[in-house]
């Protein structure tokens, strides 16, 4: 006997790691955020973001390089964003609001309007990152995108919170639970009405 049962559909973010950085802090976060996401929600990093050139509005208007549009198409195909910043002079790193400012294009249809955006960051210092945080917070305005109020996720200290690879903080841990958990119900929020609607399976 068959009957209909429906499930939510898988989302899908695109994650971003704001430092080039070989044994970055914050490619350790990420690379613990993929490991701590809940089931309906696949993250998966952007592979190019190293190839990023610097901005250049003139080159946006021609049409922008190819690994520039290939993170347009992937912000703009993913139901949220993931961020895991470090923090630089008290403020957001270069490489970051460089790769920001060419995504923001074109203003007001660039695919990050009303779009989710979970924002972290892990740093050796005692203030984690929350200067860069609140500054990437701002630009998100003029974007009109949605960032996950709370909880706010800073990894101080990182030097003595990875073993391993892996994110030995259990507080931070259940902050990313959290953080994740928000995003999930705030892309479903956000989300048209038609892409709300849950997936037909057929159920023996």
């Amino acid at each position: 006997m068959t009957s209909d049962v429906t499930r939510p559909r898988k989302l899908r973010a695109v994650a971003i790691v704001g430092s080039l950085r070989t044994d970055s802090y914050n490619q350790l976060l990420l690379d613990n955020v993929i490991r701590l996401s809940p089931d309906e929600l696949d993250i998966y990093q952007f592979p190019r973001f190293a190839e990023i050139p610097l901005f250049n509005e003139d080159q946006a208007r021609l049409g922008p390089p190819e690994a520039v549009a290939e993170l347009q198409a992937a912000v703009r195909a993913a139901d949220a964003i993931v961020i895991a910043t470090p923090e630089y002079n008290y403020g957001v790193p270069g490489v970051l609001k460089n790769a920001l400012d060419w995504i923001s294009m074109p203003p007001g249809n660039s695919g990050l309007e009303g779009k989710p955006i979970a924002l972290m960051g892990a740093s050796p210092s005692i203030l984690g990152t929350a200067r860069a945080q609140s500054q990437l917070r701002q630009s998100f305005v003029a974007t009109d995108s949605h960032v996950v109020n709370s909880p706010e996720v800073f990894v101080t200290r990182a030097h003595t919170r990875f073993e391993d690879g892996v994110l030995t903080d259990s507080g931070s841990t259940k902050l990313i639970g959290r953080l994740l958990d928000n995003l999930v119900q705030l892309i479903r929020t956000v989300e048209p009405a038609d892409v709300r609607l849950t997936e037909q399976v057929a159920a023996r």
